[in-house]
């Protein structure tokens, strides 16, 4: 059901140092980084903890949580954007490939209705 999490950090260098530290104590490592954006936490093929740079507004970190979800197929990650934006959601990424990702990263961006980043994602070839 949950293809990855990912929560917003003030300080990207100290935290890869703690998620490096805590993540290795369960058997976890770092496996994708972009440099002065986000990190990614798991296993070699599955990396599922991300850690995102944020951006400090006043006592408001605006990255905050995200939530993405595993799609079956592209069509699923087409249904569910269309259902939720037709349910009161806001777009935050039309569906469509991620390549910067991996050239198979298929997914949907919306905001729900508290304001919380949900997204679903397929990982297969069209």
């Amino acid at each position: 059901m949950i293809d990855h999490i990912s929560v917003g950090v003030k300080n990207l260098t100290r935290s890869m140092k703690f998620y490096d530290a805590a993540m290795d104590a369960l058997g976890y490592k770092r496996y994708m980084t972009f440099p002065d954006d986000s990190c990614g936490y798991g296993t070699p093929d599955d990396r599922f903890f991300w850690i995102v740079k944020a951006q400090d507004k006043g006592n408001v970190i605006a990255q905050g949580m995200h939530v993405a979800f595993k799609a079956k197929s592209r069509t699923a990650v087409d249904k569910f954007y269309q259902a939720a934006i037709a349910a009161g959601g806001k777009d935050n990424g039309k569906p469509g490939l991620r390549p910067n990702y991996h050239p198979d990263y298929y997914a949907a961006f919306v905001i729900d209705l508290d304001g919380h980043k949900i997204e679903a994602v397929c990982h297969l070839p069209a």
